[in-house]
C-alpha cells in the first residue's frame, strides 16, 4: 500500500529436569514445532495453593505496600478473525487427545462478532503471539476464556477444549485486570499486584516454587515476594511480570538466555544427557546492559521498565525514557543487535539510544520483533517469512510511511495494527485469516493492507495469537454500532 501523507505535528529455589538437547534453531521452523505432543494422562493440580483456598489479601507478598490497579478504559465489542478450530492451528496433526469432530472451527477470514458475547461491553482482550486460546474481561470484570487447553490454560480446571468463551468462576470474588498469554499457560494480573497462574508448569513457567505437577488448570498464585505486580507476559515456556517501581522478574525456561539472569541454564547429567536449571519462582533481572562490537559491555543505570512483550524465546523491553532491551534467542536478528547470537542479559538496542530515538509501542512475534519509534516510524526486525533475508536491526516499514500506529498486534508470523482510523495487516502464507481482510480478499500478502470490512469502524485494542486476532471495537456513536451489526456473527 502506498505510503499515506499527512501533516507534521512533531511522541529458589531452582528445580532441575532432565532434558534432551534441542537443536539451536529449532523453535524457528514451521508448524510441527507448535505440537505439543503427547504427555499421557492428565496431571492436575487441585492443592492447597488453588484459588480457592489460597485467597488474596490485598498486599503483595514482604511487601507493606496496598495498591489498587485500575482497569483499562476503553471497551468496545469484541470482534475475532482467524483460525478457530483450535486443536489443528499451527499443527500438522492433532494430537491423540484432541476432540476434533465434524463440527471443528473454521477459519474465518474477516471480523467476526462472538455470539455469546455479543453486545457485552469488553474492557480487555489477551491472546499471545503462540497462544491457540484468549481470554476477554467484561466491563463488569466478567473473565471469559475459550481455544486449545491440553493444559488447563483456560484457568477453567480440566484439559477440555472449549470452543465459546466460558465464564471462570473462580475468580468471581477478584478483580482482574489483565492477562497474557503463553503457549500452553495464562497468567492473571488481580487489581492488587498479585498474580495467578494455570496451564503448563513443565519448565516453572507458572512461578509456583517447583515444576510438579505439571499441569494446573486451577488459577494459582504466583509465588512473588516484592512489590505490587503491574504488568504481565508470557513467552513459550516462560513468563516476564514487572512491579510497580519498574522492576523486571522472569521464570520458566532459561534455555536461550530468555530469562535474563546471565545464564541459559544448561548443565550435563551425563555425557550424553543435558538439562535445564529451571527457574520456578520470579526472579529479578539485576543488570541491563550496553555492549559494543568488540565486547565491551557496560552497565545501564536507572531503568524502569514500562512494557514488556515476549516471542517463543526472546524478550523485548522498553523503559520510561523510551531505550529498548532484547535478550534471548537471537535467531534471524530478532534481538536487533545486528548479529544473530544470544543474549543471556537485557542489552540495549543501540538503534533506540540518543535524543529523538527512544520508542514508544513495542511488540513481539514468535521469530520478530516491533516498535513505533518517538517520531511515529514503525520498525520491523526479525524475519516474518518463511524465506528471504531477515532484517538483523530495526528497519522502518516505508509502506507505513506517514501512517500513525495506535496500537499492534502480533501473531505467530503475521501483523496486525491499527494506524490513524483504519486496521492495516500483512502476513505469508500459510495463514489462517488472522489478517482481517475479509472473506473475498486475498489469504495472505507480503504488503501491508488495510481492512475493507472494518471500513468505518474504530479499532481501540488489538491481540493476537498464533493464527487468530482479537479486536476490541469502539461502539459508542449510533454509526459505529450500526456498521458492527452489520458483521457476522461467530458461533462455534
Amino acid at each position: 500500500m502506498p505510503p499515506k501523507k499527512r501533516k507534521d505535528n512533531g511522541d529458589d529455589k531452582s528445580h532441575k529436569r532432565k532434558k534432551t538437547k534441542r537443536n539451536k534453531h529449532e523453535d524457528d521452523d514451521d508448524e510441527d514445532d507448535f505440537s505439543d505432543g503427547d504427555h499421557g494422562g492428565p496431571v492436575l493440580f487441585d492443592g492447597i495453593d488453588a484459588l480457592t483456598e489460597a485467597g488474596d489479601n490485598g498486599v503483595a507478598a514482604d511487601s507493606n505496600l496496598k495498591v489498587i490497579l485500575e482497569p483499562e478504559k476503553e471497551v468496545g465489542e469484541l470482534l475475532i478473525s482467524g483460525g478457530t478450530n483450535w486443536d489443528m492451528t499451527g499443527r500438522k496433526q492433532p494430537p491423540k487427545t484432541s476432540q476434533l469432530t465434524s463440527t471443528a472451527g473454521r477459519n474465518l477470514y474477516g471480523p467476526h462478532r462472538v455470539s455469546v458475547l455479543k453486545g457485552v461491553p469488553i474492557r480487555t482482550i489477551a491472546s499471545g503471539c503462540l497462544a491457540c486460546h484468549s481470554v476477554v474481561i467484561t466491563s463488569e470484570g466478567k473473565i471469559y476464556s475459550w481455544g486449545r487447553n491440553d493444559f488447563g490454560q483456560l484457568g477453567l480446571g480440566d484439559k477440555d477444549r472449549r470452543d465459546v468463551p466460558t465464564l471462570i468462576e473462580s475468580f468471581s470474588s477478584l478483580n482482574i485486570v489483565k492477562v497474557a498469554c503463553g503457549k500452553s499457560h495464562t497468567l492473571f494480573l488481580v487489581d492488587t499486584g498479585s498474580v495467578f497462574a494455570a496451564g503448563s508448569n513443565s519448565s516453572g513457567q507458572l512461578g509456583l516454587g517447583r515444576v510438579i505437577p505439571p499441569i494446573v488448570p486451577h488459577p494459582t498464585k504466583v509465588l512473588h515476594k516484592g512489590p505490587p505486580v503491574q504488568m504481565v507476559a508470557c513467552g513459550g515456556e516462560f513468563s516476564v511480570i514487572v512491579d510497580l517501581q519498574g522492576n523486571l522478574y522472569s521464570f520458566g525456561s532459561p534455555e536461550y538466555g530468555q530469562l535474563g539472569h546471565n545464564s541459559d541454564g544448561k548443565y550435563f547429567v551425563t555425557s550424553a544427557k543435558m538439562s535445564y536449571d529451571f527457574k520456578t519462582r520470579p526472579q529479578r533481572v539485576m543488570l541491563f546492559i550496553d555492549k559494543t562490537r568488540d565486547g565491551q559491555i557496560t552497565p545501564v543505570q536507572d531503568v524502569s521498565i514500562t512494557s514488556v512483550a515476549c516471542g517463543q524465546n526472546h524478550v523485548i523491553a522498553l523503559d520510561k525514557k523510551g531505550r529498548v532491551f532484547s535478550w534471548g534467542f537471537g535467531g534471524y536478528g530478532r534481538l536487533g543487535h545486528t548479529e544473530a547470537k544470544d543474549e543471556m542479559l537485557p542489552r540495549l538496542i543501540k538503534f533506540f539510544d540518543g535524543p529523538n530515538r527512544g520508542a514508544t509501542i513495542i511488540g513481539a512475534g514468535s521469530t520478530y520483533s516491533m516498535a513505533v519509534s518517538q517520531t511515529g516510524v514503525l520498525l520491523l526486525w526479525g524475519q516474518t517469512k518463511p524465506t528471504g533475508e531477515a532484517a538483523m536491526y530495526p528497519k522502518p516499514i516505508h509502506d507505513l510511511s506517514g501512517w500513525k500506529v495506535r496500537c499492534l498486534g502480533c501473531c505467530h508470523k503475521s501483523i496486525v495494527l491499527a494506524a490513524d482510523n483504519s486496521l492495516i495487516s500483512w502476513g505469508s502464507s500459510p495463514t489462517y485469516g488472522e489478517l482481517c481482510l475479509g472473506e473475498n480478499g486475498p489469504k495472505s500478502t507480503s504488503t501491508p493492507m488495510e481492512s475493507k470490512p472494518l471500513e468505518g469502524i474504530y479499532i481501540e485494542k488489538i491481540s493476537c495469537g498464533w493464527g487468530h486476532t482479537l479486536l476490541l471495537a469502539r461502539n459508542v456513536s449510533e454509526e459505529e454500532k450500526a456498521k458492527i451489526e452489520e458483521l457476522p456473527v461467530f458461533t462455534s
